[in-house]
């Protein structure tokens, strides 16, 4: 049985965050726990350059919204019962919301957030800085759900022969192996025509053990809009991606792809993290 967190922040609740869940719940049972972090006012954000060495802290809203928190609260307990999902509720944090959620992820399998409603106060046309700041600093995989989804039949795994794309690989394998018999590609990303997907006999020899129908793809980057478009033309995909390196490649695939689709709120995206 795997832990798996869903946060909500405040008066925000994401239904297709706690939908993914219940599905995962139906094909294997699962503890679910409710992480209610505060609410927050965008005047009261600050955060270091690039959330180097210091966490972001956020200050809370007035009290006024406490009956709204409490009421997804009662909704949350609800839906568990309601579906015969085992759960826990955690709440009553003080303003450090980041390093709470970083803290709770510490203990647990997997975390699930909503792309368009965490911190949505702070923006939706792109992953708002709160979002990305969390999705940096959590300490086990995460998946960002769109509201609106299809749940998967298709992973697509991007890989770049770095230490990151291959553990979000096996992460992924590990966590959910109830897609491994989903269709499943491999997606290398380069900007050189000639170069050779980077130890490609041992990529097929890892996956091939955790997904039935594997094929292994190699895209250009002059092409990333032609990938973001035919990846949110496949509507029951995951996409599958390492943690947030700050190397100058995975930056620029990471801004090129993963950014791109998360913004464009269309699939789900499991980022690995250690």
């Amino acid at each position: 049985m795997k832990k798996i967190l869903l946060a909500f922040d405040g008066t925000h609740f994401s239904d297709a965050s706690f939908d993914f869940a219940k599905k995962l719940n139906e094909m294997n049972p699962i503890l679910l726990t409710g992480v209610f972090l505060p609410q927050t006012n965008f005047a009261n954000l600050w955060s270091y350059a690039d959330g180097v060495g210091a966490p972001m802290m956020i200050g809370t809203t007035s009290e006024s919204n406490n009956d709204i928190i409490e009421e997804n609260v009662d909704k949350f307990e609800k839906l568990c019962v309601k579906h015969n999902i085992e759960y826990r509720v955690h709440k009553d944090f003080n303003d450090l919301a980041l390093p709470e959620l970083r803290k709770e992820s510490r203990f647990a399998d997997l975390l699930i957030i909503g792309s368009e409603r965490f911190y949505e106060n702070m923006g939706s046309g792109e992953p708002n800085n709160y979002l990305k700041e969390a999705l940096h600093n959590i300490e086990c995989g995460v998946i960002v759900v769109p509201e609106k989804y299809t749940f998967p039949t298709i992973n697509i795994l991007c890989y770049d022969g770095h230490e990151s794309s291959v553990f979000a690989i096996k992460q992924f394998a590990y966590l959910l192996p109830e897609f491994s018999e989903n269709s499943t590609l491999i997606s290398f990303a380069s900007s050189e025509s000639d170069e050779k997907i980077p130890d490609e006999a041992y990529i097929e020899e890892l996956a091939s053990r955790h997904f039935s129908n594997l094929t292994i793809s190699k895209i250009d980057l002059e092409s990333k809009k032609y990938f973001s478009t035919w990846a949110n033309e496949k509507k029951s995909a995951i996409l599958v991606a390492g943690s947030f390196s700050r190397s100058t490649f995975m930056q620029m695939f990471k801004k090129s792809f993963v950014l791109d689709i998360i913004k464009e709120h269309s699939l789900p995206v499991f980022i690995g993290h250690k």
